[in-house]
């Protein structure tokens, strides 16, 4: 019986194939990573503004019964709680919430407060920076269009 050898070819990829896969892979995570990283801190910004207009509408209901702001967050929040609070996110703290000013109403002055939301790492890497809202309703940022 004779045994004829079939004409065969090694299947597999080249050097060359592999490398260009490499690269296009390369070049499709240096945009997505920055994306995502982006995306991510976008929705931390967002908890601490969501933070901040709950504790301006907390101290609003504090000076509505006793005519005048705090800074003393148990007054707004109850419990053990104290300035400055973390604002979680997932878990994790990526601001702390504070009411650094608080003028007391006079003769002449209106009541007012100031609440902030610092970042903490690993977002205070963001350009926004830390949010300002006061009790005029004002919100501010280290960087425009960030509110």
């Amino acid at each position: 019986m004779e045994t004829k050898l079939a004409n065969t070819k090694q299947a597999g990829f080249t050097m060359l194939e592999l490398m260009i896969v490499i690269v296009i892979i390369g070049v499709l995570m240096s945009i997505a990573i920055p994306a995502y990283t982006s995306s991510v801190q976008k929705s931390r910004r967002t908890d601490a503004k969501n933070a901040l207009l709950d504790l301006a509408t907390r101290e609003e209901k504090f000076y509505s019964v006793n005519n005048k702001y705090t800074q003393t967050a148990t007054d707004l929040y109850g419990g053990t709680v104290t300035f400055p609070m973390n604002v979680q996110t997932g878990g994790t703290a990526y601001y702390q919430v504070d009411v650094p000013t608080l003028t007391a109403a006079g003769t002449t002055t209106s009541a007012y407060f100031q609440a902030t939301a610092t970042p903490v790492a690993p977002q205070d890497t963001d350009a926004c920076g830390t949010f300002n809202l006061d009790s005029l309703g004002a919100q501010g940022a280290a960087t425009t269009n960030c509110w």
